[in-house]
């Protein structure tokens, strides 16, 4: 049963050797074994403890009726950002949430719960979903402690969403939930060797998520191959008059956008479900093609090179590999710069920020345990010793010092960095008729440091987390028995092309390998017989 598809485990399912049922009780026993003890990954925070009745239920409605699809008793992981109403909390890793329930499901959590998916727990995060300090470590919360990498358990997990890419990774689930603002969903996938995938801004609804910003948060599928992935963006997917910015799917945004005025963060309101209109996909799935790399025209990006000679290596052999298998390669393509765009983006994340979570936090009613971000920071500051004992809140201190969304430094930013971003993206896909760009996703996972905080190796997920355009990392190989992934970007709405390149590069490769949860990476012992002479 280890490291089964989703489509292995319908198989088995259908033919009666597996049961949702005892799906779960696999993946609880996992958890225990793998997560909790043995090597304490620490990457799941809640278990669901209604999730062995929900299975059950499943099961017998599919002995009664069949299945509901793909998702129909899979057990799925949320990050602890996602609403659940039921008996788990959401508090984004933060003690000042903590014992918060929800009233209302998110809308992907809802949409789960629609396709028939088991919800086992929620996941770890970087609190606040990296937000909260300026020298963060990935993958610690306050109320959930510190994930570890399942590859070399003394390195990152990367965030913000460590413990959903990490359950995945250590197969504590057989696929994932995450979130993403900017590279929180590509860079752990990445780092844990498995695939992730950030929509296109407005194809999954944000109803009822933890906020950062609602100009470039997303949720995002994670999972060990792209036709697992495909299959949960199917199930996530939808229009939602909770969030104007998916009534895009339909190429018009005025019913979902009276729905919600002012700021154009997704709020309290009626949910309407959607199987996706002109720009989306009802099963993308259908997108996936193992031939899917000939004839394509990929452009490469190499202003995200250069960071790391092995990481350069494993690019190199992909674009070679891509060429064998059909590719016209485009070599170099120019994208705006992290240094261009970098300043308008932190500008407007804090402004977004103070507004967003303001209104996520009034949206809780009176039993929130906290009412706005100066709450927040004023309990951050009276429970330090246990909040704040490795790094502080600078992020929130400044984003309170913003104010309204009306503006005009913000706005300024809001247009600069966007136009700067789809610009260069749409111009490099026009100018060359590309069907993607590719990167290498980010460097390979370094070490823990809660003194000093993270030490990013480089990363380009900034210009498509600015668009709002959708991007997808796949592994491509292994850096000292570290995972190494490979993206493909894109203008809006091409999350089809993304899968098809993607899925081409995977079954051509094969590149992913289940971690060993070794203490530390195995460096080769250095020959030290070798003879001087003069």
């Amino acid at each position: 049963m280890p490291q089964l598809t989703i489509l292995e485990a319908q198989a088995r399912m259908r033919d009666g050797t597996l049961t949702a049922c005892g799906l779960t009780e696999y993946y609880l026993a996992r958890i225990e074994a793998v997560d909790r003890s043995g090597p304490r990954l620490n990457a799941v925070i809640e278990l669901n403890p209604d999730v062995l009745a929900i299975a059950a239920a499943l099961d017998v409605e599919r002995q009664a009726s069949g299945p509901r699809g793909l998702l129909h008793g899979i057990p799925v992981l949320l990050k602890d950002n996602i609403d659940t109403a039921d008996r788990m909390t959401t508090t984004a890793g933060s003690l000042a949430l903590a014992g918060s329930i929800a009233a209302e499901d998110a809308f992907v959590a809802h949409r789960l719960r629609q396709a028939g998916a088991v919800i086992l727990g929620k996941t770890n995060l970087s609190e606040w979903a990296n937000f909260r300090s300026t020298r963060s470590t990935s993958g610690w919360s306050s109320r959930g402690g510190l994930t570890r990498n399942p590859y070399a358990l003394d390195r990152t997990g990367c965030g913000s969403s460590t413990g959903s890419a990490v359950a995945v990774a250590a197969d504590l689930c057989l696929a994932a939930v995450g979130t993403e603002t900017d590279g929180s969903v590509v860079c752990p996938s990445a780092i844990n060797g498995i695939v992730g995938i950030k929509p296109t801004l407005g194809l999954v609804s944000r109803a009822g998520i933890v906020p950062i910003a609602h100009s470039q948060d997303t949720a995002g599928p994670m999972a060990r191959t792209v036709a697992d992935a495909a299959i949960l963006l199917s199930a996530l997917m939808g229009v939602d008059l909770r969030d104007p910015a998916t009534a895009e799917q339909r190429g018009t945004t005025g019913q979902a956008k009276a729905a919600r005025a002012g700021t154009g963060a997704p709020g309290p309101g009626r949910m309407e479900l959607s199987e996706g209109g002109p720009r989306a996909f009802a099963d993308y799935l259908h997108a996936l093609d193992a031939n899917g790399l000939q004839g394509a025209r990929l452009g490469v990006a190499r202003q995200f090179f250069g960071k790391h000679p092995g990481v350069d290596a494993l690019m190199e052999a992909a674009i070679d590999q891509m060429k064998q298998l059909g590719a016209k390669i485009i070599d170099p393509v120019e994208m705006a710069t992290d240094e261009q765009l970098g300043g308008y983006e932190v500008e407007v994340l804090l402004y977004e920020f103070k507004a967003d979570l303001n209104a996520y936090l009034a949206s809780l009613g009176p039993t929130a345990p906290v009412k706005s971000l100066a709450e927040v920071i004023a309990f951050n500051q009276r429970q330090q010793d246990q909040v704040m004992p490795y790094f502080g809140q600078e992020r929130m201190l400044a984003a309170e010092e913003k104010g309204a969304l009306t503006d005009e430094a913000y706005r300024v930013a809001l247009e600069t960095g966007r136009r700067l971003a789809r610009e260069s993206i749409d111009r490099a896909q026009s100018e060359h008729r590309l069907d993607a760009i590719m990167a290498p996703t980010v460097g390979p996972a370094w070490l823990i440091d809660l003194v000093n905080g993270d030490h990013y190796g480089g990363g380009c997920s900034t210009p498509a987390a600015v668009a709002g355009y959708p991007h997808i990392t796949v592994p491509a190989g292994f850096v000292a028995g570290l995972p190494v992934g490979l993206s493909f970007f894109g203008g809006a709405w091409q999350e089809p092309t993304l899968l098809r390149l993607a899925y081409a590069f995977e079954q051509a490769t094969r590149a992913r390998r289940p971690p060993q949860f070794l203490p530390t990476v195995q460096l080769p012992t250095p020959n030290c017989n070798t003879s001087i002479t003069s």
